[in-house]
Formats: structure tokens, C-alpha cells, sequence
């Protein structure tokens, strides 16, 4: 196994150095055919994702899990429609920056440039293998997959595709590459590959990250989970309040940017308060309220009496934490200190109380007025998204083309020496 891993960042390596003189077109060009072979081997693709579906259904796996895996018609669509929007950007690539002329003549600059070699470990969603390697060529790195298990054949099989649209591109095939094994020591031996990988983006559960900050002798962007909040303050307007927290929580409970706790201000009315919790038990979302929610539903069987892990919990199905604060100042309180710097959202109608709380709220996005939901490298018009870091650094929020680069200095001379 060792040799496999060393043969594959080998040839990513090389790859990544055959990308930096790639041209904007042959690499538009792939993606753009990735998308039609896409279309062209839905049959194919289907066949091998009921194989991993089958197996996970057999190992009993969480229903949020086998939904993540499930490449259906719409997730196609999603994929096809990321690879001609990445075509379609334009990339920073070569760019210069931070000119500055200096007394002795040097013209110094910086330029971006590729990462080089990213490795991304993830697990269920077969559409990062798409997505991941979309952003990474067109940011020109090379990329090693590892999938999990689960999605094995999937990702298998949209691995060769992604390998036959570089080969008929005249590019790189190992500039894409999937390891060909579900056998976890490949993702320690992959690990400690410093010497040929640049960076490592981890994408799964929380325990899959930290097991990979631990291990990792390569600097890592992390995404650990979606505590996400959405705050109904007193100057809401209702009519856009109750849609946004039933999307929030409703429309996709199994992803890292659905909302896991639902903060109402103490100022609104009871009516309007038991108007929105109704639409979430009407929608079959079981609460965890604390006291002020609970003397609300003092008998009802869908309210729970939430405890303290209930404020750190990423649920990831029909179930919510509910909490009512004393005013945006509370709210803001609660995010930072219970939150997982993911994506918080307000609404409210007064934009002095809007813009406090996008000020105060420490995460990678913050909404006004708008669905959870839409933290996400496609609605922010990314194309796709190689991930969600919650990091500060080097990235964060949704990942594009751009946060796959990083800068170097040219120094332009004319003979100048050192005195």
C-alpha cells in the first residue's frame, strides 16, 4: 500500500508542474467535457451508486448518510451545471499584485499561483469528486481523492471518467486521482506524503477531521461541523421569518448548513412564537426547547427540555434546539459561545440591529434575512465548492478557485547587488 500511495503522489507531483504551463482553454475545455461525459454515462454511474447505496442500506447506515450518497437526477444537473460554471470563471491565476518600485530599482511584485498538490478526504457525497476535482484544475493543482467507503464504486467510476476527459483534453490523467483502496491505512500513509502534498482538506463528521488534524504531517484546512443558528428578533417581519427557519431547518436536514438551533427573541408575542415552532412540529422536527419554549408546550410530546449538549449538537435530521434570548446582544452570545463558526443568520427588518449582529457574530457567513441554506460555493457563485472551512486561515467559508491559490514574490532587476 505504501508503494501505491507514493506512486500516486509521484505522478501528482508531476502533474501539478505540467499544470502551471496549461493553457485556460484545454483546461475549460476538460471540464467542459467531464460535464458531457456526465450526461453521456448516467446509466452507468446509477448502476455503480445502487451498489453503494445497496451496501450502505445493509450496514444500516444513518438515512442523512445514504442521502448524501445518493447520486439522483437533480445531483447530475448539480454536478453538470458546477463544471460549466467553473469553465465559465475566470481564474486568478497569474495574476500580479502589491507592485512596489523600490529606490535601487527592483521591481517587486507578487503572482498567484497553484497550491500544487491537494489531497481531499471525504466521505459519502460521490459530488466532491466532481466538484473537488473541477476547482482544483482550474486553479491548475493536482488532486488526490479518497473517498469513503461507502461511495467506493461511485467514485470509482467518476474518477475514469475525470481521467478520460484529461487524456482527450491533452492534459495531465494523474492530475486527478482517486486511491484505489477503502483501506484506512492509505489515508495515515497519504498523511504523512509532506513531501509531495501541499495541503489537505478533510470533508466528513467531526471525528474523520480531527483524526486527520492529528495524523497529518501536512498543514491542514478544517470543516468541522454546522452548528448553524438562525435569531427571529422582535423586528422580524413574520411573513419572511417563518419560511426561512422552516427551510433552514426543513428543506435538507442532513448538510452542514442546514440550521441546529433556533434562537426567538423573548419580545416576540407568544402567538408568533408557537406560529413558528407549529410549522416546525407540523413539518415532523422534534425540539429541544429550554424552559421559556417548554412553558409554551408544557404536554406536548414533540417539545423536549433541551440540555447543554443540546446547544453544540449537529443534529443533521428532524431535530432542532430551540432557545429564546433577551435581544440581539443574547443571541450574539449564544452563537460564539455554542456555535460552530459556520453560517448564522438574523431577521430582522432594523438595519442597525442587522448590522450589529453581522459585526459581533463570529462565523465564516453570516445571513440577513435569508435561508442557512444558501452557504454554498454554487449559490455564491463559486461554480461548485471544494468545502466549508471554518478556519480563519487560509480560507474561509465556501471554497472556490481562488482560496486553491496561494502567492510568490518576483523581484525584477537590472544587475543590482547587495551592499
Amino acid at each position: 500500500m505504501q508503494k501505491t500511495i507514493d506512486i500516486i503522489s509521484s505522478h501528482a507531483r508531476k502533474s501539478a508542474s505540467m499544470l502551471l504551463d496549461a493553457s485556460s482553454r484545454s483546461i475549460n475545455r476538460c471540464l467542459r467535457e467531464m460535464a458531457r461525459l456526465l450526461d453521456a454515462n448516467r446509466g452507468k454511474l446509477k448502476r455503480e451508486n445502487e451498489r453503494d447505496r445497496l451496501a450502505a442500506a445493509n450496514k444500516n447506515l444513518p438515512p442523512a448518510m445514504i442521502d448524501r450518497l445518493t447520486l439522483s437526477d437533480k445531483t447530475f444537473d448539480s454536478m453538470i451545471k458546477g463544471l460549466l460554471e467553473v469553465a465559465g470563471l475566470d481564474s486568478s491565476i497569474g495574476d500580479t499584485f502589491d507592485e512596489r518600485k523600490r529606490p535601487n530599482g527592483l521591481k517587486i511584485y507578487k503572482t498567484r499561483v497553484p497550491i500544487g498538490v491537494i489531497g481531499i478526504i471525504y466521505e459519502s457525497r460521490p459530488n466532491v469528486t466532481v466538484d473537488a476535482a473541477a476547482l482544483c484544475l482550474k486553479a491548475r493543482n493536482a488532486v488526490i481523492l479518497r473517498g469513503g467507503s461507502e461511495a467506493f464504486h461511485t467514485n470509482t467510476a467518476l474518477a475514469r471518467l475525470f481521467s478520460r476527459a484529461l487524456a482527450r483534453c491533452s492534459l495531465p490523467q494523474n492530475a486527478v486521482t482517486l486511491i484505489p483502496t477503502i483501506d484506512r491505512t492509505a489515508i495515515d500513509m497519504l498523511l504523512r506524503k509532506s513531501d509531495a502534498i501541499d495541503l489537505i482538506i478533510p470533508r466528513g463528521g467531526e471525528s474523520l477531521i480531527r483524526a486527520v488534524v492529528e495524523k497529518s504531517y501536512i498543514p491542514v484546512i478544517k470543516h468541522y461541523k454546522g452548528v448553524c443558528h438562525v435569531y427571529v428578533s422582535k423586528h422580524a417581519d413574520m411573513k419572511k421569518a417563518l419560511p426561512i427557519v422552516v427551510n433552514a431547518k426543513v428543506q435538507r436536514p442532513g448538510v452542514c448548513n442546514a440550521m441546529e438551533t433556533l434562537l426567538l427573541d423573548a419580545k416576540l408575542s407568544a402567538s408568533k412564537k408557537k406560529l413558528i415552532i407549529d410549522a416546525l412540529i407540523d413539518r415532523n422536527v422534534t425540539l429541544f426547547g429550554d424552559g421559556a419554549v417548554r412553558k409554551l408546550y408544557p404536554r406536548s410530546p414533540h417539545v423536549k427540555l433541551a440540555t447543554e449538549s443540546d446547544w453544540y449538537a449537529e443534529y443533521l435530521d428532524l431535530r432542532l434546539a430551540v432557545r429564546v434570548v433577551n435581544g440581539v446582544s443574547e443571541a450574539v452570545d449564544h452563537i460564539n459561545t455554542y456555535g460552530s463558526r459556520h453560517t448564522d443568520a438574523i431577521v430582522t427588518e432594523s438595519k442597525p440591529e442587522a448590522a450589529l449582529f453581522c459585526k459581533l457574530v463570529d462565523s465564516s457567513s453570516v445571513m440577513v434575512n435569508a435561508s442557512t441554506r444558501f452557504s454554498d460555493g454554487g449559490e455564491y457563485g463559486l461554480g461548485c465548492e471544494i468545502g466549508i472551512s471554518t478556519d480563519k486561515l487560509h480560507a474561509r467559508g465556501p471554497m472556490g478557485i481562488d482560496e486553491l491559490t496561494t502567492y510568490k514574490w518576483i523581484v525584477e532587476g537590472n544587475g543590482q547587488i547587495r551592499t
